[in-house]
């Protein structure tokens, strides 16, 4: 199946100890939720988290949200007991933190190989440290691997950055990397929640970068990523014209067509159709 074909414009986090919220997230029209154990949540509050969570995910009720779960580190007292709670339920995906190398990934596909649940359960991974940056090629490519979601807070911490510009070589390796194995790519948080001008913005430049779509902090961030990283009328409208053009320039015996003063080949027209289909999967997605 091709990954990309199911929208992830807004990824939002949700603490795993905060019920109120994981009941309010089966309403928000986002495409996916990282339900997260990890930095959202307290040391003193990680096994009720863990139990919560394992809880609210057994009863359902996301609908057609997809269901991704930041266990702890497997290096921290939480991170086994996580996976064993978790991978249990059967979930969509276990997102593992600080991914350093492939290593990390394979280690945790074998724990999930030994758990019935869980034999269809993807891995994403937090490319947010200066060596799994280094090292996305080959942890793109390592087993159950589904998706990157970039940990730009942390990264920056790591590189002693000030700014995402600073950041522009790391996010472009993690999709060179993530496009070469054929997996996602989400872009990371924009901490300002209420700047709505500065989220659009970013989100403008992620999407512009080829980022599948966006993590966010807050609810209020959803409708925005959900523009950004969808088609505009617009350019479904190129699509479709680009489409019907080479159509009749191949009926004619030619090899390209012209619109807009443009040539169009059949690259142009491979990207024309994953236009529309991303339109269409996210109206799908709108209506369910």
């Amino acid at each position: 199946m091709d990954l990309r074909a199911r929208p992830y414009r807004s990824v939002l986090y949700i603490p795993g100890s905060r019920d109120r919220a994981l009941e309010k997230a089966r309403t928000l029209p986002v495409d996916a939720i990282i339900f997260d154990l990890e930095d959202a949540v307290t040391a003193d509050e990680k096994v009720n988290a863990r139990d919560l969570l394992a809880s609210r995910l057994a009863e359902g009720g996301y609908g057609a949200r997809a269901q991704i779960v930041r266990i702890n580190g497997m290096d921290t007292p939480w991170g086994s007991d996580d996976l064993t709670t978790l991978a249990a339920i059967g979930p969509q995906a276990i997102l593992l933190p600080k991914v350093a190398s492939a290593a990390d990934i394979e280690a945790l596909a074998t724990r999930l190989d030994a758990i019935p649940a869980a034999r269809d359960t993807e891995i994403w991974a937090m490319m947010e440290t200066p060596e799994g940056i280094l090292n996305a090629a080959s942890i793109a490519r390592a087993p159950r691997m589904a998706g990157f979601v970039m940990g730009t807070n942390d990264l920056a911490k790591e590189l002693g950055c000030r700014s995402r510009q600073a950041m522009h070589t790391a996010l472009q390796h993690c999709l060179l990397a993530a496009r070469a194995a054929g997996i996602l790519c989400i872009d990371g948080v924009y901490n300002a929640f209420k700047d709505e001008a500065g989220l659009a913005a970013e989100c403008a430049e992620g999407r512009d970068f080829g980022f599948d779509g966006k993590t966010l902090i807050h609810p209020a961030q959803v409708a925005i990523a959900n523009a950004a990283f969808a088609p505009s009328e617009d350019e479904i409208a190129l699509a479709r014209r680009q489409i019907a053009a080479y159509e009749e320039a191949m009926a004619q015996g030619q090899g390209v067509a012209v619109v807009d003063g443009k040539i169009v080949e059949n690259l142009h027209v491979d990207t024309a159709r994953a236009t529309l289909a991303r339109a269409e999967a996210i109206a799908e997605r709108e209506a369910a």
